[in-house]
């Protein structure tokens, strides 16, 4: 499935027009064909015809923002932005971008530290023209991709045009549950920029150059293309492609008690690749920490097959890249997932002991467990403990604090009924001698009467 990406986007910077050559203010025209003046001696015009402008100016990097003044000599500063509805100012680390909606015409200047090849640049139909997608592709496969710049169909002669632009690609889950990368999101794969750097074949050329691996789950993937400016965003989502699992498959034999080497076979799918052309490379991971590297030219031969030395127990792993060609003549580079295996380690038997050597077997009487107590026993313990401990806090508290006696009252009922007894029949006693008493002090009175008449 064939993928081409073009994006809308927005720029400027060309290269510098020497001054002699033209006049010190220049005409603005915008046809289609003229996008864009240089500044000579940071000046410009521009027609009554201009709807809208964009300025791209180019600073040494650190130092202050541009300021524009209009022709009737009024000032624009970025801070104006904040309030004038039709000025746009993106004041960046070194450079300027303003837009400026129904311009002033006449002559403008700029005044700044500029770089000399900045320019005056009326907003175009900027695109963006991306090499599309080769429609056979599978996992870990890595992919070589390029996009122009084009102003008006024209490719653009970019100057510092690498610090306003970054081509981002990402691939979006379509979600299909037939696949494997159900639910695997968004996977971002690469950012471009014109720089010459890493993937980027020549810096400023106007041209992003840059390679990605599919290192994510095979599946069906909608590739995604945008582009972030200042002030521009665009992105452009692509038809759902189909990423396959590596045309290549592995077979074990693992080596007997007395052998030397493991084999593993790599079978391959003659419907995706071409076998003659197909070359592995990579390296063997030991379970000692040894490592060898080996390749496997290629052969006609729908397998390959890769002798892995015998180290007895351990892990094992096998690091594959793979070099080829496809059914579609396009040459691929991949590098395949890792393929691991591990022997576990034997179990070694102890030799059994002769019988003369062997300890004699007694037979050890093991001792019934004591029957436990009940849950409903123990509560009672508890209780009653806490009883006795309270019951003695209190009495010392009454004996060395309060320094009281302790004084306890015991009523028995029985004891109760013989004291009452006893104090009736005293009460009884009582009253007998108390008459007692009486008769005899009368008979005492009488005695003495009869004595006195004597």
């Amino acid at each position: 499935m064939g993928l081409a990406g073009l994006m809308l986007l927005y720029s400027a910077l060309f290269s510098a027009m020497t001054m002699a050559d033209t006049p010190q203010i220049t005409l603005l025209e915008r046809d289609g064909k003229i996008n864009e003046i240089p500044l000579l001696d940071n000046r410009f015009r521009i027609d009554h015809n201009v709807k809208k402008i964009t300025l791209l100016f180019f600073r040494a990097p650190g130092t202050p923002a541009v300021v524009l003044v209009k022709p009737d000599g009024s000032k624009y500063y970025a801070t104006h932005a904040i309030a004038e509805e039709k000025l746009e100012w993106y004041d960046e680390i070194s450079y300027d971008l303003v837009i400026v909606t129904d311009p002033m015409p006449g002559p403008w200047q700029v005044l700044g530290q500029i770089r000399q090849d900045s320019r005056v640049m009326v907003l175009g139909d900027i695109e963006l023209q991306v090499d599309p997608l080769p429609p056979l592709i599978f996992r870990g496969e890595m992919l070589k991709i390029q996009g122009q710049v084009t102003n008006d169909g024209q490719p653009v002669d970019i100057g510092y045009f690498r610090d306003v632009v970054t081509l981002y690609v990402e691939f979006v889950s379509t979600n299909n549950d037939q696949y494997a990368n159900f639910g695997a999101g968004t996977q971002s794969v690469a950012e471009f920029k014109d720089d010459g750097r890493e993937f980027d074949e020549r810096p400023l050329d106007g041209i992003f150059t840059g390679e990605f691996r599919l290192n994510f789950p095979a599946g069906e993937w909608q590739p995604e293309f945008f582009i972030e400016t200042p002030i521009l965003k665009r992105r452009v989502v692509k038809d759902p492609i189909i990423i396959a699992e590596p045309p290549f498959s592995f077979d074990l034999m693992l080596a007997g008690p007395e052998e030397f080497e493991h084999q593993l076979t790599i079978r391959l799918a003659s419907e995706v690749v071409k076998p003659e052309t197909v070359i592995f490379q990579g390296k063997i991971l030991y379970p000692n920490g040894e490592e060898q590297m080996f390749t496997l030219s290629g052969e006609e031969r729908l397998y390959r097959q890769l002798a892995i030395k015998n180290y007895d127990w351990g892990r094992y792993s096998v690091e594959l890249s793979a070099f080829g060609e496809n059914i579609n003549g396009r040459e691929f580079m991949a590098r395949l997932p890792d393929y691991n295996f591990e022997i576990e380690r034997p179990i070694e038997k102890v030799p059994e002991l002769p019988e003369s050597e062997r300890p004699t077997q007694r037979t050890v009487t093991v001792p019934e467990p004591e029957p436990g107590l009940s849950t409903g026993a123990i509560v009672a313990i508890v209780l009653v403990g806490n009883l006795l401990i309270l019951l003695l806090g209190w009495l010392a508290v009454r004996i060395f604090v309060q320094k009281k006696p302790i004084k306890l009252k015991i009523s028995l009922p029985f004891i109760g009924k013989k004291k009452q007894l006893d104090l009736e029949e005293l009460e009884d006693d009582t009253e007998k001698s108390g008459k007692q008493s009486s008769k005899n002090d009368k008979s005492a009175d009488i005695l003495n009467l009869s004595m006195s008449d004597d």
